[in-house]
């Protein structure tokens, strides 16, 4: 038996060992080739396909690049900022071609695609937009009415039916299961606690959800209007129709120009740049693009040695990365962003540092120690804190450590509050699992995180106190930095959330702008005029990324097949549950996908 353990063990060894060395093979392979830097020939139409996410930027992961390379061209705001920057010089390119179908980009991101779109047709250059078999849906919509033309085929889908956010409750079902939720919050707005308490949402709670997609609407609305010439008043009432026939609606009311088929968009391009119908169109995709340098289409290089750093801070707020099949490094602990903020501050040639918040917040207490690193920082050098998507609870905690504070105008922001999370599994253990249990203890509050006994009155009262202490000390954060009174920022706060426009008329940020915005304002500061980014985290290289996060590849490859959506909720809810101890959390209520 002995020698069948050992013959096997040594296998195994042998094939582990011989899998490295032809890994380590194809890394060097990668990383001594690069690809050359493409050819655009002239009359050549930049082809963008948009579906799904558009997040702000992908991050270069060299592994990825190896193994699985359409992961690394994905369209992001950043990249997509900068091809349509490339193509509106570039005189190869006479102009875009956008397929787009059901794209679920946050509000935040879109503005900015939007803004960049109206930007490159400031060139003279052409937009087409069409779409497939899938269609297009609002958000695809949205960014189309920034085209020249709008194209679809005749029988696809056409969503043009307005925006919902449905919410879920889990008190029956913690009832019959037998577990008591016993959550404490402080802020009467502060929802997070909501759908474990009841059935049913709060007025509180259903006019902040309310709000926000009143912003989302009139954004697309106003967008619509913008292109049709129609009033915002008549759009409205277009939406509030029934959905039948939706195509044909929308060519007879000017919201498509016409319906065509892929090969017929192409020869209405030709027809437009000159090219016979018979010949082939030249594309260039946005991935071949990307490989295209600044200075081959006539973008100057920038000739300075001063520089801005951008930290991308994204995902919840965590004292560590908890470990799971789901877990794949992601979120933002103290130890990583006060790396990035000390390379930042030691470079004498970065001048300025812009933060880049995407994060619902997390645990109280990191975002407690995030909020000083900024703080500090800013002590040294001009800091803009530049909210995205959603920089809300501690998310806008740490921001609060900047010299000036950036949203869009759909950013999810304030949450000013403070919640904990508890579930009395007493009546489960004991009466449907048959598990009993018994505490013995040498001081009277050594079981106090014991949730196998319903919280006693002073045990509710200790939380309690915990709780007000949090939250008073983040309005403290906030009335320094708005330069308010504690009183002023709890009428404001009480963990209500606010979208970027309406957190600026109540004095939660200084401005609404988005990360170019962020730039120009962290230049002035920083007094330069001209200047290179230096962007963080930084790329590792190819050895650096596989052996250096080997069980975080794995765990990406093994999950390649499961939604992202389902991925990024089962991920949140373990680093939650895999916390030691009990955590007092600053974290955004809900999410909004519309």
């Amino acid at each position: 038996m002995q020698f069948f353990k050992t013959f096997l063990a040594s296998v195994l060894g042998t094939l582990i060992g011989v899998t490295i060395l032809v890994l380590i093979f194809f890394a060097f392979l990668a990383s001594s080739s690069s690809q050359p830097e493409p050819y655009i020939r002239s009359n050549t139409v930049l082809k963008i396909n948009l579906s799904g996410d558009i997040p702000m930027r992908v991050p270069y992961d060299p592994v990825q690049e190896l193994l699985n390379p359409a992961m690394m061209n994905q369209v992001s705001v950043t990249g997509l900022k900068q091809n349509l920057k490339k193509a509106a010089s570039d005189d190869n390119i006479p102009g875009i071609w956008i397929e787009a179908n059901n794209v679920v980009a946050s509000w935040a991101n879109l503005e900015t695609v939007m803004q960049d779109l109206k930007d490159f047709k400031e060139s003279g250059k052409f937009i087409y937009f069409s779409t497939d078999d899938i269609g297009m849906n609002e958000k695809a919509y949205y960014l189309a009415t920034a085209a020249d033309s709008i194209f679809s085929p005749p029988e696809t889908m056409f969503q043009f039916s307005g925006f919902a956010a449905q919410l879920t409750f889990y008190r029956e079902l913690l009832d019959k299961i037998g577990v008591e939720p016993e959550m404490l919050r402080a802020g009467r707005y502060k929802s997070v606690v909501e759908p474990y308490l009841r059935d049913s949402s709060s007025p509180e709670y259903r006019e902040q959800i309310n709000e926000i997609l009143a912003s989302y609407s009139a954004t697309f609305v106003d967008a619509v209007s913008e292109r049709t010439g129609k009033t915002p008043i008549e759009i409205n009432a277009m939406i509030n129709t029934p959905p039948i026939n939706r195509l044909q609606f929308a060519v007879e009311n000017g919201l498509i120009d016409s319906l065509a088929y892929t090969d017929e968009v192409a020869n209405i391009i030709k027809q437009r740049i000159g090219v016979e119908v018979d010949e082939d169109l030249k594309t260039v995709t946005y991935s071949r693009y990307n490989r295209v340098s600044d200075s081959s289409v006539g973008i100057d290089v920038i000739d300075s040695s001063d520089k801005i750093a951008v930290i991308y801070a994204s995902g919840m707020i965590l004292p560590e990365i908890a470990e799971s099949p789901f877990a794949t490094n992601t979120g933002i602990t103290a130890g990583d962003f006060k790396e990035q903020l000390d390379d930042a501050l030691e470079d004498d040639d970065i001048k300025s540092i812009v933060i880049h918040i995407d994060s619902p917040g997390g645990a109280a207490t990191t975002s407690d120690i995030l909020w000083h690193y900024v703080k500090e920082a800013a002590a040294k050098k001009p800091v803009v804190a530049s909210m995205g998507t959603v920089a809300a609870s501690g998310g806008y905690y740490m921001a609060m450590g900047a010299d000036t504070v950036l949203a869009g105008p759909n950013t999810i922001t304030g949450s000013i509050g403070v919640a904990n999370m508890i579930f009395n599994v007493e009546e489960l253990m004991e009466e449907h699992l048959g598990i009993h249990y018994e505490t013995l203890k040498t001081h009277e509050y050594a079981d106090l995180f014991d949730f196998t006994d319903p919280l006693s009155e002073q045990e509710q009262d200790i939380f309690e106190a915990n709780i007000d202490q949090s939250y008073q000390t983040f309005l403290s954060v906030v009335a320094e930095n708005r330069g308010m009174t504690v009183d002023q920022v709890h009428e404001v706060a009480q963990g209500r959330v606010y979208t970027g426009q309406n957190a600026l008329e109540v004095g939660l940020v200084d401005a609404i702008g988005d990360i170019d915005d962020a730039l120009r304002i962290a230049a002035e500061m920083g007094g330069i005029k001209e200047y290179n980014i230096e962007t963080y985290p930084k790329k590792q290289d190819l050895f650096e990324a596989f052996f250096g996060g080997a069980n975080a590849q794995m765990k990406s490859w093994m999950l390649g097949w499961v939604p992202s959506d389902i991925q990024s909720d089962v991920n949140d809810v373990n680093n939650i549950l895999q916390q030691k101890g009990v955590q007092h959390w600053t974290i955004l209520p809900y999410k909004i996908d519309s």
